[in-house]
């Protein structure tokens, strides 16, 4: 188990966030580590032991960040933000992959006012900037019975990485917000508003559903009436996604008019002569 630090924390002073946040429904509890192996791994362990809703765990780098499908997140220090939320919806686990659009629409809310008119959602967990990935996000679940028991939200962002300091086979498609606006942030400021915006679209799922973030999330996503390629482990669909479902899977509409949800994948907008 990683140890938190509790006195000085690289670019979060822990005194001005706990002030910020104190009495929030994300953040009133939070845990600080220099380095820790997955900000994911740390707030599953917590929430096994009872950590409370809205408790969060920040890293300034990891040595085993991951996204979707145990792929490598990039995760160096004193550049980005890795946090990992702990939330105890009263859901039943079928419909748990809304938390994920609800971070992505929470994310993308968030850095809209850095970039304005620039940032794109990708199904099924990317943010995206210019068509560059900006933002991942990775959800887990443990259940109870049919129920929801906890679920993790890990979101890391590129922040203020330069680009010679991304791996060189992601430097092409990956960007940092300190990037496309030729200025540094303040990841103090970000993460503030993050949890403040995820507590919002967290709070309109719990009350009145999932149309209201539906709809946002559709906005901002441009593969939404394109032909798209969704690629999981050997398996390839292709269609024109034309919907997401209420359980946050994409529907595509194959060449021979059959509807498919699609719960897992990786999915890419195909070009014309494809």
């Amino acid at each position: 188990m990683a140890k938190a630090q509790d006195d000085k924390f690289p670019g979060f002073p822990r005194s001005l966030l706990e002030k910020n946040l104190a009495g929030k429904l994300i953040g009133h509890k939070l845990y600080y580590f220099p380095e820790i192996g997955s900000t994911n791994d740390e707030a599953f362990r917590l929430g096994q032991e009872g950590a409370p809703e809205g408790t969060v765990v920040i890293a300034d780098s990891q040595i085993k960040g991951r996204g979707r499908m145990q792929r490598i997140w990039h995760s160096p220090a004193g550049s980005n933000i890795y946090t990992s939320l702990i939330l105890r919806p009263h859901l039943k686990a079928a419909v748990a992959p809304q938390i994920s659009l609800v971070a992505g629409v929470a994310v993308a809310e968030t850095l809209t006012q850095y970039c304005p008119d620039k940032i794109e959602l990708k199904w099924p967990n990317d943010v995206l900037v210019n068509g560059k990935k900006i933002c991942g996000i990775l959800a887990q679940m443990k259940t109870a019975a049919e129920e929801v028991d906890f679920v993790v939200v890990g979101i890391g962002i590129n922040v203020n990485i330069g680009k010679n300091q991304f791996p060189a086979d992601i430097s092409d498609i990956a960007t940092s917000l300190s990037l496309e606006t030729g200025k540094e942030i303040s990841r103090q400021d970000l993460i503030i508003n993050l949890y403040e915006n995820f507590a919002k679209w967290y709070k309109k799922l719990l009350q009145n559903g999932f149309a209201a973030i539906k709809e946002k999330w559709l906005k901002m996503a441009p593969m939404i009436g394109q032909n798209v390629q969704i690629m999981f482990l050997n398996e390839k669909v292709i269609g024109e996604a034309v919907d997401l479902d209420d359980d946050g899977s994409l529907i595509i509409l194959t060449a021979k008019n059959e509807k498919l949800n699609i719960s897992a994948g990786d999915a890419t907008i195909l070009k014309e002569n494809n």
